[in-house]
Parts: structure tokens; sequence; C-alpha cells
């Protein structure tokens, strides 16, 4: 069990604390500083590392918080509302990166490697979106696993 909820805390915040840092960090400054020549690049280098992460974190998430549940907890039946809630949050998130993974993020891809930088932009735009909704849904599925049985 300690191994399951160690294993799934690490991915939990690699990925949400990631969003958080190219959301509120890299972004403000990228967007300010660089023009799109060398800003979008850039985006696309960052994002090449860091969803090799993401992609481990959306495989380890629902393995080792389903290995919790059936293997402690005797399955969904006996588990409280808050890991329903955390199950649910979860998914929608897998599901949200996936729409960027296979949509925005490979239309970005082509573009930066056409130079196409308004196109980029666009793409870009639509990944900030994304991201930003999968932050705001990762700090609450956070809460919710952190004092979720206490509310």
């Amino acid at each position: 069990m300690s191994l399951a909820i160690t294993l799934h805390l690490l991915a939990a915040v690699i990925w949400v604390g990631g969003m958080f840092f190219a959301y509120m960090v890299l972004r403000p400054v990228a967007a300010s500083q660089l023009e799109p020549a060398l800003r979008l690049p850039v985006w696309n280098g960052c994002f090449d590392r860091f969803f090799v992460w993401v992609w481990g974190a959306v495989l380890l998430l629902p393995i080792t918080g389903y290995w919790a549940i059936f293997s402690v907890f005797g399955g969904m039946g006996f588990v409280g509302k808050h890991v329903h809630l955390m199950n649910g949050l979860g998914l929608l998130m897998i599901a949200l990166f996936l729409w960027l993974y296979f949509g925005p993020y490979r239309s970005l891809r082509r573009a930066v490697a056409a130079q196409d930088w308004p196109e980029g932009g666009r793409h870009l735009t639509r990944i900030r979106r994304i991201v930003g909704t999968n932050l705001l849904l990762g700090l609450v599925t956070l809460v919710v696993a952190g004092g979720g049985r206490y509310f």
C-alpha cells in the first residue's frame, strides 16, 4: 500500500506541479520576452520533455489508485465519496490530456516545423486553455485527496 500511495502522490505532484509552473511562471515570462519565432519552439521543446513525464503520470495514477482501492479497501463500494470524486476528476484530466496531446500539441509541432507562427500561436492558445482547465481540475483533485474525507 505504501508503494502505491507514494507513486500515486509523486505522479500527481509532477503532473499538477508541472502544469502550475508552465501556466503561472513560464507562460507569462515567455509571452512577454520572446517573439513567436522563439517562443513557439521553446514551448514545443518544453512540451516534448514534460509530456514524457505526463504519460508516466497518466499511467501511474489509475494503476496505483485502483491498486489501493481494490487491494486495500476492497473495491469502489468501500471507499468514501471523495475517492469517487477524485477518480472522476482524474479520468477527466486524463481525457483532456489525451485530447491536448493528439490534437493541439500535434498541430503545434507541425506548425513549428513549418515555421508557421500564426498557426502555431493558435494551437498554443488552445493548449493554454486546456492546460488551464486541467490545472484547475488538478488543484481541486489535490484538495479532495488531501481533505476530502474530512469534509
